[in-house]
């Protein structure tokens, strides 16, 4: 990106007028250290490894900088048209194609190694623990003492680590339907993949919802569902007859939670998975986490209970720090406390005008 292609993208440091003078007196810019390693490295003109990865921080047709009409190096996906998020790769570690999806694992440059199904980005093992931790916590650290936990996907393992946290918890089963992102996981993202290790661990190969069907009424305390985005066959996850499916497997006021997309790119998303969710539970509520990788930087997540002891969620009555050990089981915790579970709930001031009348008739 040239000449007129940076005009108005100078560093702040320069801009904000950091300039000294040669021994003539004439002012002269000095590059910052920060701007050093950026002037000194090209964007790559192709994809040189894989056909869904493109290296650097921004894709752009190559003719915008050569002026020669060539390949576009955009991979749109229907989720979030005209944008994307590129990390540098330094290796493909691993490529193949399971029953169900392409998985590719690789190095990046700043993420550590990254993990990605059909394409989509599902964690970097830098910012990883920020999904884990408030996916898993939000919703045990809601109810007091869990025993019996179901997490819906969630085959790379760590929302097992995060669970394992909870001496509490009897079993937990998990239902994954790709063994090959588990096996990918073990091998790749040991500090993931250690989840599974727990004796109270017990893995279910196949489709959730066939298991749900199978699954004693009220058997669980929690329900996690860690899906895929709802495209294709896991559109059925977001829908009424899996939530209800999910509420029967529920205890009497049993917490369920549920990955529930991004408020700057999916709000009608949002409003629908509430909406449906309050036809089939008691209380509903809408939290976010911060996660650099994934579109738009923030994820969200739905928190139901089902009729029974009322859950509140926007304040921990079973808080990690006063759990033995918790802190630094398996691994240390890096993003989730009793303060971040508070102000996951909330809202900006778009998302609760938006929500906003579909919240307020459940419990706070």
């Amino acid at each position: 990106m040239e000449g007129e292609g940076v005009k108005g993208l100078g560093c702040q440091k320069i801009m904000d007028g950091n300039a000294s003078s040669n021994e003539n007196g004439v002012e002269e810019k000095t590059v910052p250290s920060c701007c050093l390693k950026a002037i000194s490295c090209l964007p790559e003109e192709d994809a040189k490894c894989h056909s869904t990865v493109v290296s650097g921080w921004f894709s752009e047709p190559p003719h915008l900088r050569s002026g020669k009409r060539g390949k576009a190096l955009y991979f749109n996906n229907p989720m979030w048209p005209g944008e994307a998020h590129s990390l540098k790769v330094e290796k493909v570690l691993f490529k193949d194609k399971s029953d169900y999806q392409e998985v590719l694992v690789f190095e990046s440059a700043t993420y550590g190694k990254v993990l990605v199904l059909d394409g989509i980005l599902q964690l970097t093992e830098k910012d990883e623990f920020a999904y884990q931790e408030m996916i898993a916590h939000l919703p045990l650290c809601s109810t007091p003492s869990p025993k019996n936990v179901l997490v819906v996907g969630g085959g790379d393992g760590g929302v097992l680590r995060e669970i394992s946290r909870h001496s509490s918890v009897e079993v937990i089963d998990i239902c994954e339907i790709d063994k090959m992102v588990i096996d990918v996981s073990k091998k790749f993202f040991p500090e993931l993949g250690v989840g599974f290790e727990d004796p109270r661990v017990h893995l279910h190969i196949g489709d959730a919802v066939e298991f749900l069907r199978k699954s004693p009424e009220g058997k669980y305390d929690a329900i996690i569902v860690d899906s895929s985005d709802p495209v294709g066959p896991a559109q059925a996850l977001v829908e009424k007859p899996f939530f209800e499916t999910l509420a029967r497997a529920l205890k009497p006021g049993g917490v369920l939670c549920n990955m529930a997309e991004s408020m700057w790119l999916h709000t009608h998303l949002i409003e629908d998975m509430i909406s449906v969710c309050r036809q089939t539970f008691k209380n509903v509520q809408y939290a976010w986490s911060s996660v650099p990788t994934y579109p738009s930087g923030v994820i969200g997540f739905i928190l139901c209970s089902t009729d029974g002891p009322a859950v509140d969620f926007k304040n921990p009555i079973n808080p990690i720090e006063k759990l033995d050990g918790a802190m630094t089981y398996k691994r240390e915790m890096k993003f989730y406390n009793s303060d971040m579970h508070r102000a996951a709930f909330a809202l900006p001031t778009f998302l609760r005008r938006e929500v906003a009348s579909l919240l307020s008739s459940s419990s706070s």
